[in-house]
């Protein structure tokens, strides 16, 4: 095997961290992830499994008890009892400690595991729900992983089956810390590496039978709408289909048609002109018929019979095969222009080794191959099981075209966090099947922009497009807006994504991640966190009649938001149903949010370390934030080659500030010189001043009221200078403009004009907040009506 497949592992525990008996092993490779071995031969694994690759934790706090009926073993999160015979639901038990729950933070061996669930392999055929596997994570403080039938990594870089029966279990007893858990669960079964930073931007994909002529087209068509995309992706018309029914049925192939692509290398290379990356389509169960162009060398390699045309047939579980299947298949592909291979991955998990699953042998090796020439490594294909967070980015499968599916899928990507799969990619505005309505298709890219991957997809159905002129005005208007705000945030996403990889954080958490304790935050399945500094609340149902805005019900923790699009301020600790019209969802920034954006939206300016930085502060608390970049493509960022910018917003302070430090460590990876746009959101207006290293320099500076927005325009800072902003009178936190957004709901909604001429006179009399609520209450109106108006009324 290549050394590109012998993967770094440190897979023996520390030895003060093992416990053993003549048939038993107990690890404590930290205070809460306990290693439970069983064999009679008493022969364990110190050997890494597809599962878990690290095992030499420090050494853990516990204190070992001996007693007449076995063994105790006591940590602060953990209390062992084990009668050190073979495991039995009344011979081993572990309590997780602390007040959890009077009696479910307990666990026999054997029994039901109750947590909060992971993710699953596909959404293929799912209309709606779908079951999902078990994760690391429970509200009664402990989950568990069977590794038990997990293959073996060989230092040569294969894989075997283990030899001889055992138990193998990972006990994880947290409690409620749940971010500790998924650090030291990443630790265990290797971190997620970086993506590149293509790969954040927007997605072009379609099952279709695209020719270069019109893709290169289409992407014209994009430029002129000023729609951005970084990636193509080439769905599997790219090669020959329509073969002799003596080979199969074409949904396997690796031969180009040439009809279609009389030059793929060309086609290729013009799309990397234009700064896109491209990924082809592959279905590999098939393997090779003697159709291919390549079918005779890679025959001849393996000891096929070419002469009679005897298949290559696909066996992943054969090294030479695997070897050839890069060689031949992929790797002159790559020569052309391919930078990444979307494995598409059907027929289950069933190959020549009973156990061991085909898709993780394509995710893994074909993961590891794509990074041997240095660039990083990025596959494109489904989940396949614990430890699968490795090999991004995940593809969720055929999704059906209904709002059912919408529905699902916020919940369905961010508790795919709690087993650490934090880079999901779905069919942004479904695939298959269902129905055509508009609405849908905007909220659906509104949760795409604001999903880990933002990738449009379709089938060939020549009405089931998703190019956004295909449908109405309003919704044309919201697809664009937010495919450009992708691109916009690639500042932040991309800093999300080094937090992601080195500091054990997803992009996408669910709200309990932060609020363990409060009850709200298990009850808003499709509310998550969007990085560190935004809450997200997708649409995920029609606007109500008349009143022309969707309903969400959301949680706003302890403490101030403001909502990212209109500057709304909320008081938090408390839920709340949020109305928005089709251009919005709800996005809430923690005051003192700091966002760093850009406007450098096109392919080849957004993959690239920005020359304007547009940075949205939001009001009412201090805040900082570090932007992370690096040269965006290597793996030098794991050796710590990289550039850091802090920014910090002084709110409480006696003399308002905000400050962007000079950039530290390898800073010839960003422009030396910055344009910088710094917008105050939710603010009053106040004077300042600019110094860069001490010395006064110039800026440009206006104030929107509609907005509640202060903006300085500063043009080329130097990167290597301090930067400050000083208020010389202080901002304060705007109040909403009550009067003004009832209005602007009134007009727009669909009802009498009595009511809504009633309703505004009631609002400007300026009674008091309690009596106006107590005679809403009262009024024979809609009660979507009242919501709304009592949303605005209420809000701060």
């Amino acid at each position: 095997m290549r050394d590109i497949f012998k993967v770094k592992t440190n897979p023996a525990a520390t030895g003060e961290n093992v416990i053993a008996g003549t048939c038993y092993r107990i690890s404590v490779l930290t205070e809460g992830l306990i290693r439970l071995e069983y064999r009679k031969d008493g022969c364990f694994e110190d050997r890494p499994t597809q599962m878990a690759w690290n095992r030499d934790f420090k050494p853990a706090g516990y204190r070992l008890i001996k007693t007449e009926d076995g063994i105790e073993i006591i940590t602060k999160r953990v209390h062992i009892i084990y009668n050190e015979q073979e495991f039995s639901r009344h011979g081993l038990s572990i309590q997780v400690l602390g007040n959890l729950s009077a009696y479910h933070s307990i666990w026999h061996y054997s029994e039901d595991i109750h947590d909060l669930k992971g993710t699953a392999r596909t959404l293929d055929e799912v209309d709606g729900k779908t079951e999902l596997e078990s994760g690391v994570l429970s509200r009664f403080g402990y989950s568990v992983i069977d590794d038990s039938r997990s293959m073996i990594l060989t230092e040569d870089g294969w894989v075997e089956a283990r030899k001889g029966e055992g138990e193998d279990l990972y006990f994880f007893g947290y409690g409620h810390d749940y971010l500790d858990c998924l650090k030291d669960f990443y630790y265990l079964t290797g971190r997620t590496p970086m993506l590149p930073r293509f790969a954040l931007g927007n997605w072009w994909s379609r099952y279709y039978k695209y020719t270069e002529e019109s893709y290169l087209a289409l992407m014209d068509r994009f430029e002129q709408e000023a729609i951005p995309f970084t990636v193509a992706v080439i769905d599997m018309d790219w090669h020959l289909v329509d073969v002799d029914p003596k080979y199969g049925s074409g949904w396997t192939g690796y031969t180009w048609n040439r009809e279609f692509f009389p030059d793929p290398e060309r086609f290729l290379q013009t799309l990397h002109r234009r700064g896109m990356r491209t990924t082809l389509n592959v279905h590999p169960a098939d393997g090779v018929q003697a159709y291919e162009e390549m079918y005779e060398d890679m025959a001849k390699d393996l000891g096929v019979d070419w002469k009679n045309e005897d298949p290559v047939c696909f066996n992943i579980t054969d090294p030479d095969f695997l070897e050839a299947y890069f060689q031949y298949l992929h790797h002159p592909y790559e020569k052309m222009g391919v930078d990444f291979w979307w494995i598409d991955w059907q027929q289950g998990g069933n190959s020549r080794i009973p156990g061991l699953d085909p898709l993780w042998m394509l995710n893994h090796y074909h993961f590891l191959d794509s990074g041997r020439d240095g660039k990083r490594p990025m596959t494109f294909s489904r989940y396949a099981g614990p430890g699968s967070h490795r090999y991004p980015v995940g593809f969720s499968g055929d999704t059906i075209t209904t709002w059912d599916s919408l529905e699902f899928q916020p919940y369905f990507t961010a508790n795919a966090s709690n087993i650490g799969y934090g880079w999901w990619s779905h069919d942004i505005g479904g695939h298959m099947r269902g129905y055509k309505d508009d609405e849908m298709e905007a909220r659906w890219t509104q949760f795409g922009v604001f999903s880990p991957i933002m990738r449009l997809h379709s089938s060939c159905s020549e009405f089931n497009g998703k190019e956004p002129w295909r449908f109405k005005k309003e919704t044309e208007a919201v697809m664009g807006d937010f495919l450009r705000l992708r691109h916009r945030l690639m500042p932040y996403l991309y800093t999300m994504n080094f937090k992601a990889s080195c500091m054990a954080e997803p992009l996408i958490m669910p709200m309990y991640y932060k609020h363990p304790e409060a009850v709200e935050a298990y009850e808003v399945a499709n509310q998550y966190y969007f990085g560190s500094e935004m809450i997200v609340a997708p649409v995920t149902a029609p606007r109500i009649g008349q009143i022309n805005e969707a309903k969400v019900r959301v949680w706003i923790p302890e403490g101030t938001c403001v909502d990212f699009f209109n500057h709304m301020v909320y008081e938090g600790g408390r839920v709340m149903e949020l109305y928005r019209p089709l251009e919005a969802i709800p996005v809430l920034v923690k005051a003192g949010g700091v966002i760093p954006m850009t406007d450098d939206i096109g392919a080849a300016e957004v993959t690239a370390n920005p020359e304007t930085l547009r940075i949205r502060i939001f009001g009412g608390a201090d805040g900082a934030f570090t932007l992370y970049e690096d040269d965006n493509e290597t793996c030098n960022y794991e050796q710590g080659v990289c550039v850091t910018t802090d920014m910090k917003f002084d709110w409480e302070g006696e003399k308002q500030s905000f400050t962007i430090a000079s950039a530290v460590g390898a800073v010839e990876l960003i422009p030396e010189k910055r344009n910088y746009i710094l917008e105050f959101a939710a603010v009053t207006d106040a004077e300042c001043s600019v110094t860069l290293n001490g010395g006064k320099t110039a800026c440009r500076k206006s104030y929107d009221a509609d907005s509640r927005t202060l903006t300085l325009e500063i043009d080329q800072v130097s990167t290597a200078k301090t930067l400050v902003v000083r208020f010389e009178t202080s901002m304060k936190l705007s109040e909403n403009p009550v009067e003004k957004l009832v209005f602007e709901f009134l007009n727009q909604a669909e009802i009498e004009f009595e009511i809504k001429e009633m309703l505004f006179r009631r609002i400007r009399e300026g009674k008091s907040l309690k009596v106006f609520l107590s005679e809403l209450q009262a009024m024979e109106i809609d009660g979507e009506i009242k919501g709304a108006l009592v949303e605005i009324l209420t809000a701060f």
